[in-house]
């Protein structure tokens, strides 16, 4: 098989439209499930309320969540002489790397961060008291380096023996995204998860997953629409606009991936009927799982040194498909096998533009996305020019946009 058309010459000032700031959603309904749901099914346009989406899903559908939970990575420190710093922690550094060890690491710990108001902070910890079950503590902070925009922040905390998950949930806030422009509540709190969210590590809510209620999946469940769950931890990037007129200057950021075996075995078990994806995250993760079997079959030794593990910008549109989907995650399957392990774990930079060939999914349930965003992108390669009416029909019938907007069923 070849490679797909490159859209590294795609220039993002084609995937625009223009957003009134009134659209933007800038607080959740007071009902998740609530939201307006924008069906695109063959071309055909239908309104609906989200309640809809059991009814509106093909009746053999496999719908796959993203389970990741968003932690209060932002935390307000004082320095000594009484000024604010902003920190905005965005990965793991030392002692782990992954997401879900750091979380637990008790006493210190590096991260890579975003620092607002650093120029005034020139050296020395800055700190936040606050308390964990009604007793005193503090979390100490002082900057290693800076470097490309980031710094990395050594953390260090009493009482020591409290995991790091622990610290950011009782110091830090959650980190709505910037277009909010406002502080995040209490009701953030609750509407800013998911009420599948499982796993610590986002600092962005998949938003998609948003809208889905106790009823909801009680529908799904008598319809006999099956669910399923992975992980992909939602970096900064994702907020990230794209500066280069041309996509091949546009570097995707990499985020943390992770889907167990009895994921790999019901999607084998359930194609070709229909694989729907809740959000771009599960989405990109569904494709890049695609790309990392494919991988594990075309150079069975990178297997050894984790080079299979990590699906990069350009692999699909430089490389092409090499083997079928059930071949693909077989290949994922047989590695867990021969490894003792249960749960692939990679990082993904795919980008999912114009020109790419859908692998594993056949639809997506998703919010409506800012304009010259890759995520625009993703939409506008499921569903192809018709993205612009999708758009133009969600502005004429007062659908709200962005992470707190309204929803759409993208069934090509």
């Amino acid at each position: 098989m070849s490679a797909f058309p490159d859209p590294r010459l795609l220039s993002i000032h084609d995937f625009t439209y223009q957003l009134p700031a009134e659209r933007i959603a800038p607080e959740p309904l007071p009902d998740r499930d609530q939201s307006k749901l924008l069906v695109y099914r063959s071309g055909t346009l239908q309104d609906q309320r989200f309640t809809a989406l059991p009814a509106e899903l093909p009746a053999d559908a496999l719908l796959v969540f993203n389970n990741t939970k968003v932690v209060r990575a932002r935390l307000f420190c004082q320095k000594p002489t009484g000024g604010m710093v902003e920190l905005f922690c965005l990965e793991p550094v030392a002692p782990y790397r992954s997401v879900e060890l750091a979380m637990q690491q008790t006493g210190s710990c590096v991260w890579k961060c975003l620092v607002g108001n650093g120029k005034r902070w020139k050296s020395g910890p800055v700190q936040v008291e606050f308390s964990i079950a009604d007793q005193p503590a503090v979390l100490n902070a002082e900057r290693l380096e800076a470097a490309d925009g980031y710094s990395l922040i050594q953390f260090s905390w009493q009482p020591a023996a409290v995991p790091f998950a622990e610290i950011l949930r009782a110091a830090g806030h959650l980190p709505l995204p910037p277009y909010l422009n406002r502080a995040d509540t209490e009701v953030d709190a609750v509407r800013y998860q998911t009420v599948y969210a499982a796993h610590e590590g986002a600092v962005a809510a998949p938003t998609a997953g948003l809208h889905f209620s106790d009823a909801v999946f009680a529908e799904l469940k008598a319809r006999n629409i099956a669910t399923a769950e992975l992980t992909l931890h939602v970096g900064a990037g994702t907020f990230q606009p794209v500066k280069a007129d041309r996509m091949e200057g546009h570097p995707m950021h990499a985020e943390p991936i992770s889907a167990n075996a009895a994921l790999l075995r019901q999607l084998l078990h359930h194609a070709p009927r229909p694989i729907i994806a809740v959000g771009t995250t599960s989405l990109r993760t569904l494709e890049s799982l695609y790309w990392l079997g494919c991988r594990l079959v075309r150079q069975p030794e990178t297997a050894e040194t984790g080079a299979a593990f990590h699906v990069t910008q350009w692999q699909p549109y430089e490389e092409g498909p090499a083997v079928s989907m059930p071949q693909a995650l077989q290949a994922l399957l047989d590695y867990l096998a021969r490894t003792g392990s249960d749960t692939i774990q990679a990082t993904t930079q795919l980008l999912i533009a114009p020109g790419y060939t859908f692998l594993v999914i056949n639809g997506l349930v998703t919010n409506f996305h800012q304009p010259e965003s890759t995520l625009l992108l993703l939409v506008a390669a499921l569903i192809g020019p018709d993205w612009r009416r999708v758009y133009d029909h969600a502005l004429a019938h007062d659908y709200r946009f962005l992470s707190y907007g309204d929803s759409s069923l993208l069934l090509p």
